[in-house]
């Protein structure tokens, strides 16, 4: 695999591949990798498929999505096999992360409104502009919104979530709702593109403008299933307000394309929609979480639940023991309570030796410190002194020495092959601390790529605590 990165970017680049650096994909099967160039000036995203055709889906799409201007990554190079390629490098602020802040004070700013429903006034554009001249037989797995589709989500949601919550219900009677269900929503699909998963994790900014990624799993289908989407994605938590302010920014934008649209159908519509959405997102999570014994997943769940109690305000009459079902699911206790999550956490120190080894609060005790002072110490030069090791400058200098990615190769073999242990054994804290002489550059440099490394490759909490910084971070 490396080797193939290594001649995508150098036949793209003109110079040898330095570093191929890990990055994670949340709940993703793909692979992504930072790969940097020897002069440390180019950067690119690699990227390691799980499947031939979806990433020829991605490039049908992407380059079609380019040619209406919308933001979208560059494709600069794909493999012989299709399997690898390599995309222009964004950067990291994802819409999502952004906006950590906000959801956990529970509001959200004047300046976030304002790039949220930035984000949301794209989507029409998205939706009308990116159909327009294209051949949806590219898509993949299907070309189209359709029974089929329908049929497999509202099952998802049947046996992946609602069986296994212990809920008794009438199969016969829930399949008759189901079956009026589908035909309601797909008695007018339109002739647009839909994103599917047109969510905060899938918006990246740059320079103030979104871009947007993961488009691969896009098709023709109706547009209220991606506004439901974004508006009403569980984990996003947007208070009422928020939502029907980006609900009145996305129908201002959609007037573009269509001028004579009546808002009060529009919103009946979306609402058939929102809640389909809801039971795919509770299938979802209900998969990763009780089959797949993912935790964080079901640490989700009353988010969605919360959705869902609040759309069942004004029952679905049409719907009447769906709706029944639907209304003891939020009723039972255990979704009023986030799930705990029991992943291993693991907390990274970058600290200064004269002031002491960290504390771990844990109570655990053990874990590793690693001494970086043997690796060559930008802060012994003036000009490194104003930065930090989470800056280009410092980055940079430590790795064109060469001396850091050496000693980083031999912690995370040790590292890696003691996280595999501690999940094994279902540990639930490990302590990771990177120590040097003022804790400002070499080990907040380690401690940063540590991190990255292991949310990458391991389904783990990752904290980091940058004690002479007074920075602490969860990723």
């Amino acid at each position: 695999m490396e080797e193939v990165f290594r001649q995508l970017f150098e036949s793209l680049a003109g110079e040898p591949l330095a570093e191929a650096s890990e990055l994670s994909a949340s709940g993703s099967h793909r692979r992504y990798f930072r790969l940097r160039g020897a002069s440390g000036e180019k950067t690119f995203i690699g990227v390691l498929g799980s499947s031939q055709s979806e990433n020829e889906a991605f490039f049908a799409i992407g380059r079609h999505f380019a040619s209406k201007g919308i933001r979208v990554p560059e494709i600069l190079a794909i493999g012989d096999d299709s399997m690898t390629y390599i995309v222009e490098d964004l950067g990291d602020d994802l819409l999502f992360d952004l906006l950590a802040p906000c959801r956990e004070k529970g509001s959200y700013d004047e300046a976030e409104r304002r790039l949220l429903c930035k984000v949301i006034g794209e989507l029409p554009k998205i939706q009308f502009e990116g159909a327009e001249g294209f051949d949806f037989s590219a898509c993949y797995p299907q070309k189209a919104f359709g029974e089929r589709l329908v049929n497999f989500d509202l099952n998802y949601f049947k046996y992946c979530f609602l069986k296994a919550t212990g809920l008794e219900f009438n199969e016969v009677k829930l399949q008759d709702d189901f079956d009026h269900f589908r035909e309601d929503l797909l008695c007018d699909t339109g002739n647009t593109f839909m994103y599917r998963d047109f969510q905060a994790r899938n918006v990246m900014i740059r320079d103030g403008e979104p871009y947007f990624i993961d488009f691969q799993g896009g098709m023709r289908g109706p547009v209220y299933y991606d506004v439901a989407s974004f508006v009403w994605q569980a984990r996003a938590r947007y208070p009422e307000d928020l939502k029907q302010e980006l609900l009145d920014a996305y129908l201002s934008a959609l007037k573009k394309y269509m001028p004579e649209i009546d808002e009060e159908t529009f919103r009946s519509r979306l609402r058939l929609f929102l809640l389909f959405r809801i039971l795919q997102t509770l299938g979802a999570y209900g998969f990763r979480g009780y089959f797949e014994k993912k935790p964080h997943f079901l640490a989700s769940v009353p988010a969605a639940i919360d959705n869902l109690r609040r759309l069942l305000r004004i029952p679905f009459e049409a719907y009447p023991y769906l709706n029944e079902v639907l209304t003891q699911l939020t009723s039972m206790p255990q979704f009023y309570t986030a799930v705990e999550d029991k992943r291993l956490e693991v907390t990274i120190y970058s600290f200064a030796y004269k002031k002491g080894i960290p504390v771990d609060e844990s109570g655990n005790g053990g874990g590793y410190v690693f001494d970086c002072r043997g690796v060559n110490n930008p802060g012994k030069y003036e000009y490194y002194r104003q930065f930090t090791g989470m800056d280009a400058e410092v980055i940079k200098f430590l790795e064109d020495d060469g001396e850091v990615t050496t000693f980083l190769g031999s912690v995370y073999s040790l590292v890696d092959a003691h996280v595999a242990r501690f999940i094994e054994r279902k540990f639930t804290h490990l302590s990771v601390c990177f120590g040097c002489t003022g804790g400002q550059h070499r080990s907040v440099y380690c401690a940063e790529h540590l991190a990255s490394h292991l949310a990458g490759k391991f389904d783990v909490k990752v904290r980091i605590i940058h004690r002479e910084l007074d920075i602490d971070k969860t990723l």
